[in-house]
């Protein structure tokens, strides 16, 4: 790969990941500034956001463990809510050809929500390269990371984080990745059935399971739905299909 196609890829994966930053630091203060509210030290904060580095989980763990919850719930609730994290990698993992293992490593470690979004959208636009995905992760990592700092430190002199909408900018945000997705075949199935399911599973079982088994039920609907393109099929199926 030449240096003038690298540096574009930086340049392009900078680029994608500026409007992400303006989701991410608003919601990643408030964490930071709910961690230590719930009675974690600053560098507990600090250590679970660059190891766990997981949004909903995160919220969901230092909520927990306010409520004084054993820790195989803990570890058991941000399983069920990081799971779908598997599904990213299943899938992001057939347009890493240009990966090697380390770096594969490493970009599932950094694969979260909006990180899946951009790198599916660059694949399928000019194909998906090392130097466009880790500059896209390391400006929203780093930005987690610090401003989840700041919140932990200067995060108590917000009072009534509702009252200025911030809840809301992460599900907006999430609500812009779905529907980027509209022109894929079988999108509206896929999406209505997940949607049904996890607020089915929401109001009867609860948070979290609602996410994994919302997740496990749009990808049994798009595994089912799906169609081989007749490239991909033995030379005898090709006339049947």
């Amino acid at each position: 790969m030449s240096v003038v196609n690298r540096s574009a890829d930086i340049r392009d994966g900078v680029k994608d990941a500026a409007p992400v930053l303006l989701a991410v630091a608003p919601f990643s203060a408030v964490f930071g500034a709910v961690a230590i509210e719930q009675g974690l030290s600053f560098h507990e904060m600090l250590l679970a956001c660059l190891t766990i580095y997981a949004v909903a989980s995160q919220y969901v763990m230092v909520e927990l463990l306010g409520q004084n919850v054993p820790a195989w719930s803990v570890v058991l609730s941000v399983f069920a809510i990081n799971f779908r994290h598997v599904l990213y990698s299943a899938a992001i993992g057939r347009s890493m050809a240009r990966f090697s293992g380390p770096q594969r490593a490493a970009a599932f470690f950094l694969l979260v929500d909006p990180q899946y979004a951009a790198s599916e959208a660059r694949a399928a636009r000019s194909g998906l390269r090392p130097a466009y995905y880790f500059a896209y992760a390391a400006c929203v990592y780093v930005t987690w990371i610090a401003t989840a700092s700041l919140g932990g430190l200067f995060g108590s002199l917000i009072e009534n984080v509702e009252r200025y909408g911030v809840d809301f900018i992460l599900p907006i945000y999430f609500t812009g990745l779905v529907v980027g997705f509209h022109k894929r075949p079988s999108f509206l199935p896929v999406l209505v059935v997940s949607a049904g399911v996890s607020l089915i599973a929401y109001f009867t079982l609860g948070t979290p399971w609602h996410i994994t088994l919302g997740g496990l039920a749009g990808l049994l609907v798009a595994a089912v739905l799906a169609r081989p393109e007749k490239e991909d099929l033995p030379e005898g199926e090709k006339l049947n299909a």
